[in-house]
């Protein structure tokens, strides 16, 4: 049993970072693919109201 647990032991820190490592490439995945969406939504709605030039600032130095 002793045996059992020192396999355990070395296999378990293996385990824990490989599941870090898991949980960190789903996340970047997912922001990655939230991002597109949010800019193909924007894309889609800029061509439909169609691009307007922004006017520029007033200085308010003047």
């Amino acid at each position: 049993m002793n045996t059992f647990w020192s396999i355990f032991a070395a296999v378990v820190p293996s385990i824990g970072v490989g599941l870090l490592f898991w949980l960190a490439m789903r996340s970047l995945v997912n922001a990655d693919r939230t991002e597109r969406a949010a800019l193909a939504r924007m894309d889609a709605r800029e061509r439909e109201v169609g691009t307007q030039p922004i006017p520029p600032a007033a200085d308010s130095d003047s």
